[in-house]
């Protein structure tokens, strides 16, 4: 395991703005648009049913703020 430190995150900062500094907004969606038919390739079934995935957010969100628990 990497220990963060002050230099590692300076590095990681310089490292991303050389990087990621001067991508424009269409770059950025043809890098998602790639990463998510690759996520799709390897698992077919993701984003079928998005609302079973937001199920365990929304329950921890009721939790948090003191409301009863969906039935």
């Amino acid at each position: 395991m990497i220990v963060p430190c002050e230099r590692l995150a300076a590095f990681e900062k310089s490292y991303l703005r050389e990087v990621l500094g001067d991508m424009t907004y269409v770059r950025a969606l043809e890098i998602f648009t790639a990463l998510w038919i690759e996520a799709q390739q390897l698992n077919p079934d993701i984003g079928a049913d998005w609302c079973d995935d937001l199920e365990p957010a929304l329950a921890i969100a009721r939790a948090l703020n003191g409301l009863q628990p969906a039935a």
